[in-house]
């Protein structure tokens, strides 16, 4: 079969990205070819495979496959490509408009120069605090903030936030001393998360600045996520390292995200989207 596919990359989280406007795939193949699509050795090399497809709840559907094969909520970095590539293909003639995911409707605007989008600003919604709704196992309570968090043998604090998809944070004195590598995806994978978890860690720079290294659920380490990011300004304004309504720079490894929590509880998230290669997959 030949799947005609573009690759982009926002902030260097990098995705295969299926137009189904124009094409159709079987339902069936889709968690096989996300993971033969995302093999740097065998396949084109991505964190993943994003379906932009026609939905009758928005102007655009999305849909997230991580690179194991399986089906994510929400990505904020694959919500900034989709709404670039849908205003830059036609697919929507307007710079305001909306965009479906597994977790819910957002909103998307691009800022256009010279006919191109230079930035992408996406309504992330609400974060979800409570334990039931991240979802994460133990009592129930309101917030689950700076809370202990006993893993292998070591002693973390742990915030834990709803984006439509579960982010663990932890908080560092020294981003570059984070322990990705050998705890990423222990915590991913810990029980007390029964949906797994995306895990942040996360210094604080300035009252509006910080570092941001992150394990993704079903995808290992990558150069950003956006919905981590979110994630990670909710969780510091929690602990009170930074006020609600900041605009905060987030420093992610790929780049700069910018931040904000307002006053009715919406997360903004804005920053750039690119688009890499377009060519053809031979899937077998």
């Amino acid at each position: 079969m030949e799947i005609p596919y573009i690759k982009m990359h926002a902030l260097g989280n990098n995705y295969i990205y299926l137009d189904l406007f124009s094409f159709d795939i079987e339902e069936a193949v889709l968690s096989d070819v996300a993971q033969k699509v995302s093999n740097v050795n065998t396949g084109i090399g991505s964190d993943g495979m994003i379906l932009i497809h026609p939905t009758k709840n928005a102007e655009v559907g999305m849909r997230i496959f991580n690179k194991d094969g399986s089906e994510g909520m929400n990505c904020g970095n694959g919500l900034r490509c989709t709404a670039r590539y849908a205003y830059e293909v036609g697919i929507v003639d307007k710079t305001q408009f909306q965009i479906e995911t597994r977790s819910g409707i957002v909103d998307a605007e691009v800022k256009i120069v010279e006919g191109k989008v230079v930035a992408v600003t996406i309504d992330m919604g609400k974060p979800r605090l409570k334990r039931s709704l991240i979802p994460m196992a133990g009592e129930e309570i309101e917030l689950v903030v700076n809370e202990p968090f006993n893993i292998e043998n070591q002693i973390l604090n742990v915030t834990a936030v709803s984006m439509g998809n579960p982010h663990a944070v932890f908080f560092v004195e020294d981003i570059e001393e984070a322990p990705l590598l050998t705890l990423g995806e222990k915590i991913e994978k810990d029980p007390r998360f029964p949906e797994r978890v995306n895990v942040e860690f996360v210094e604080v720079v300035s009252e509006n600045e910080l570092n941001f290294r992150v394990w993704e659920r079903g995808s290992g380490i990558t150069e950003a996520c956006g919905t981590g990011a979110c994630a990670a300004v909710v969780a510091a304004t929690l602990n009170g390292y930074i006020a609600k309504n900041t605009l905060t720079t987030v420093h992610l490894q790929g780049g700069d995200l910018f931040i904000r929590w307002d006053e009715n509880d919406s997360v903004w998230m804005t920053g750039e989207a690119r688009i890499v290669a377009t060519g053809n997959y031979y899937y077998e």
